[in-house]
Protein backbone atom coordinates (compact mmCIF):
# COMPACT_ATOMS: atom_id res chain seq x y z
CA UNK A 1 0.00 0.00 0.00
CA UNK A 2 1.25 3.62 -1.14
CA UNK A 3 1.57 6.00 1.59
CA UNK A 4 -0.02 8.75 1.43
CA UNK A 5 -0.09 12.02 3.82
CA UNK A 6 -4.15 12.21 4.46
CA UNK A 7 -4.18 9.02 5.11
CA UNK A 8 -1.26 9.43 7.95
CA UNK A 9 -3.19 12.40 9.08
CA UNK A 10 -6.39 10.55 9.89
CA UNK A 11 -4.19 7.47 11.42
CA UNK A 12 -2.12 9.64 13.13
CA UNK A 13 -4.17 12.98 15.10
CA UNK A 14 -4.91 13.19 18.58
CA UNK A 15 -7.24 15.18 20.50
CA UNK A 16 -4.53 18.03 22.46
CA UNK A 17 -5.71 18.99 26.49
CA UNK A 18 -6.21 22.75 26.44
CA UNK A 19 -3.72 23.03 28.77
CA UNK A 20 -0.99 21.33 26.88
CA UNK A 21 -1.40 24.64 24.75
CA UNK A 22 0.26 27.38 24.30
CA UNK A 23 0.77 30.87 22.02
CA UNK A 24 0.41 31.05 18.91
CA UNK A 25 -2.74 30.02 17.98
CA UNK A 26 -3.99 30.04 13.80
CA UNK A 27 -3.70 33.66 12.27
CA UNK A 28 -6.39 35.19 10.47
CA UNK A 29 -5.44 33.50 7.50
CA UNK A 30 -5.16 29.69 8.86
CA UNK A 31 -8.30 30.33 11.00
CA UNK A 32 -9.75 31.22 7.74
CA UNK A 33 -8.58 28.50 6.13
CA UNK A 34 -9.90 26.27 9.10
CA UNK A 35 -13.12 27.39 9.47
CA UNK A 36 -13.51 26.66 5.50
CA UNK A 37 -12.85 23.09 5.91
CA UNK A 38 -15.10 23.15 8.61
CA UNK A 39 -18.21 24.31 6.23
CA UNK A 40 -16.68 21.73 3.11
CA UNK A 41 -18.71 18.90 4.58
CA UNK A 42 -21.79 17.04 3.68
CA UNK A 43 -24.81 19.35 4.23
CA UNK A 44 -28.14 17.38 2.50
CA UNK A 45 -30.40 19.86 1.23
CA UNK A 46 -27.14 22.72 1.27
CA UNK A 47 -29.37 23.27 4.56
CA UNK A 48 -26.14 24.68 6.30
CA UNK A 49 -27.06 23.67 9.95
CA UNK A 50 -24.32 25.27 11.75
CA UNK A 51 -22.63 28.06 12.30
CA UNK A 52 -19.21 29.27 14.23
CA UNK A 53 -18.49 31.46 17.15
CA UNK A 54 -14.39 32.71 17.68
CA UNK A 55 -13.31 33.52 21.13
CA UNK A 56 -10.09 34.96 20.73
CA UNK A 57 -7.88 37.62 22.76
CA UNK A 58 -9.45 39.88 25.17
CA UNK A 59 -12.87 38.02 24.13
CA UNK A 60 -11.91 34.61 26.23
CA UNK A 61 -11.50 36.57 29.50
CA UNK A 62 -14.89 38.27 29.09
CA UNK A 63 -16.29 34.96 28.63
CA UNK A 64 -14.90 33.79 31.60
CA UNK A 65 -16.18 36.28 33.71
CA UNK A 66 -19.36 35.37 32.54
CA UNK A 67 -18.99 31.18 32.88
CA UNK A 68 -17.93 32.06 36.99
CA UNK A 69 -21.26 33.94 37.25
CA UNK A 70 -23.15 31.84 35.94
CA UNK A 71 -21.50 29.13 38.01
CA UNK A 72 -21.99 30.85 40.70
CA UNK A 73 -25.79 31.13 40.24
CA UNK A 74 -25.92 27.39 39.93
CA UNK A 75 -23.60 26.22 42.18
CA UNK A 76 -23.57 28.21 45.37
CA UNK A 77 -21.03 26.20 47.26
CA UNK A 78 -18.64 25.98 44.01
CA UNK A 79 -14.81 26.71 45.88
CA UNK A 80 -13.17 29.88 44.75
CA UNK A 81 -10.98 27.16 43.03
CA UNK A 82 -13.47 25.73 41.03
CA UNK A 83 -14.71 29.44 40.08
CA UNK A 84 -11.62 30.84 39.02
CA UNK A 85 -10.78 27.63 36.54
CA UNK A 86 -14.45 28.65 35.05
CA UNK A 87 -12.98 32.53 35.02
CA UNK A 88 -9.87 30.98 32.87
CA UNK A 89 -11.39 28.29 31.01
CA UNK A 90 -11.67 29.47 27.41
CA UNK A 91 -7.56 30.84 28.47
CA UNK A 92 -6.16 27.73 28.22
CA UNK A 93 -5.67 28.09 24.55
CA UNK A 94 -4.55 31.18 22.50
CA UNK A 95 -8.30 30.59 20.16
CA UNK A 96 -11.51 28.97 20.87
CA UNK A 97 -14.24 27.95 18.03
CA UNK A 98 -18.15 27.47 19.45
CA UNK A 99 -19.55 25.13 16.59
CA UNK A 100 -23.46 26.19 16.80
CA UNK A 101 -25.67 23.22 15.53
CA UNK A 102 -28.48 25.25 13.81
CA UNK A 103 -31.32 22.86 13.28
CA UNK A 104 -33.23 23.97 10.09
CA UNK A 105 -37.07 22.67 9.60
CA UNK A 106 -37.10 20.62 6.20
CA UNK A 107 -39.41 17.82 5.50
CA UNK A 108 -36.65 16.26 3.34
CA UNK A 109 -33.60 16.33 5.91
CA UNK A 110 -34.51 14.92 9.15
CA UNK A 111 -32.94 16.44 12.22
CA UNK A 112 -30.73 13.49 12.61
CA UNK A 113 -28.66 13.76 9.21
CA UNK A 114 -28.09 17.91 9.91
CA UNK A 115 -26.62 16.82 13.81
CA UNK A 116 -24.40 14.42 11.74
CA UNK A 117 -23.33 17.61 9.41
CA UNK A 118 -22.33 19.10 12.25
CA UNK A 119 -20.22 16.44 14.00
CA UNK A 120 -18.46 16.21 10.54
CA UNK A 121 -17.93 20.09 10.09
CA UNK A 122 -16.19 19.73 14.17
CA UNK A 123 -13.81 17.12 12.65
CA UNK A 124 -12.92 18.72 9.60
CA UNK A 125 -11.89 21.38 12.17
CA UNK A 126 -10.22 19.30 14.14
CA UNK A 127 -8.44 17.85 10.88
CA UNK A 128 -7.42 20.94 9.52
CA UNK A 129 -6.16 22.91 12.46
CA UNK A 130 -3.72 19.23 13.05
CA UNK A 131 -2.59 19.50 8.99
CA UNK A 132 -1.57 23.52 9.81
CA UNK A 133 0.15 22.02 12.67
CA UNK A 134 -1.75 23.24 15.63
CA UNK A 135 -2.87 21.55 18.54
CA UNK A 136 -6.91 21.03 18.85
CA UNK A 137 -9.60 19.61 21.07
CA UNK A 138 -13.06 19.35 20.74
CA UNK A 139 -15.00 19.78 24.08
CA UNK A 140 -18.50 21.05 25.34
CA UNK A 141 -18.39 20.81 28.99
CA UNK A 142 -21.42 22.27 30.99
CA UNK A 143 -21.50 25.53 29.43
CA UNK A 144 -22.38 24.09 26.51
CA UNK A 145 -25.56 22.72 28.02
CA UNK A 146 -26.72 25.75 29.80
CA UNK A 147 -29.59 28.00 28.56
CA UNK A 148 -28.55 31.01 30.27
CA UNK A 149 -24.96 31.30 28.87
CA UNK A 150 -27.02 30.06 25.26
CA UNK A 151 -28.93 32.98 25.64
CA UNK A 152 -25.31 34.98 26.35
CA UNK A 153 -24.13 33.74 22.90
CA UNK A 154 -27.08 34.90 21.27
CA UNK A 155 -28.68 31.48 20.15
CA UNK A 156 -31.91 30.80 18.84
CA UNK A 157 -34.29 28.22 19.72
CA UNK A 158 -33.11 26.20 17.09
CA UNK A 159 -30.06 26.13 17.82
CA UNK A 160 -27.14 24.35 20.66
CA UNK A 161 -23.30 23.94 21.07
CA UNK A 162 -22.08 21.30 19.41
CA UNK A 163 -18.68 21.79 20.91
CA UNK A 164 -16.18 24.22 21.99
CA UNK A 165 -12.78 23.34 19.99
CA UNK A 166 -9.67 25.08 21.55
CA UNK A 167 -6.98 25.58 19.36
CA UNK A 168 -3.01 26.47 20.21
CA UNK A 169 0.22 25.55 19.68
CA UNK A 170 1.14 21.96 21.16
CA UNK A 171 3.60 22.14 24.73
CA UNK A 172 3.96 18.09 24.23
CA UNK A 173 2.93 15.53 22.19
CA UNK A 174 -0.22 13.84 23.29
CA UNK A 175 0.05 9.83 24.46
CA UNK A 176 -1.24 7.54 21.97
CA UNK A 177 -4.36 6.04 23.40
CA UNK A 178 -5.73 2.07 23.12
CA UNK A 179 -8.29 1.72 19.73
CA UNK A 180 -10.96 -0.68 19.57
CA UNK A 181 -9.55 -3.71 17.36
CA UNK A 182 -11.30 -3.71 13.80
CA UNK A 183 -12.55 -7.40 14.87
CA UNK A 184 -14.74 -5.88 17.38
CA UNK A 185 -16.38 -3.07 16.16
CA UNK A 186 -17.09 -3.94 12.30
CA UNK A 187 -18.79 -7.11 10.84
CA UNK A 188 -19.66 -8.14 7.23
CA UNK A 189 -23.59 -8.17 6.77
CA UNK A 190 -24.94 -10.71 6.84
CA UNK A 191 -23.35 -12.43 9.87
CA UNK A 192 -23.18 -16.43 9.91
Amino acid sequence: MRSDPTIELLLTRRSVKPLMMKEPGPSESELETILRAGARVPDHGKLVPWRFIVFKGAARTKFGKLLRKRLAETEPTASDVRLTMEAGRFERAPLVVGVVSKIVESNKVPEWEQRLSVGACCQNILIAATALGYASCWLTEWCAYDPVISKELGLAINEHVAGFIYLGSPTATPDERERPELSAICLEWPSS
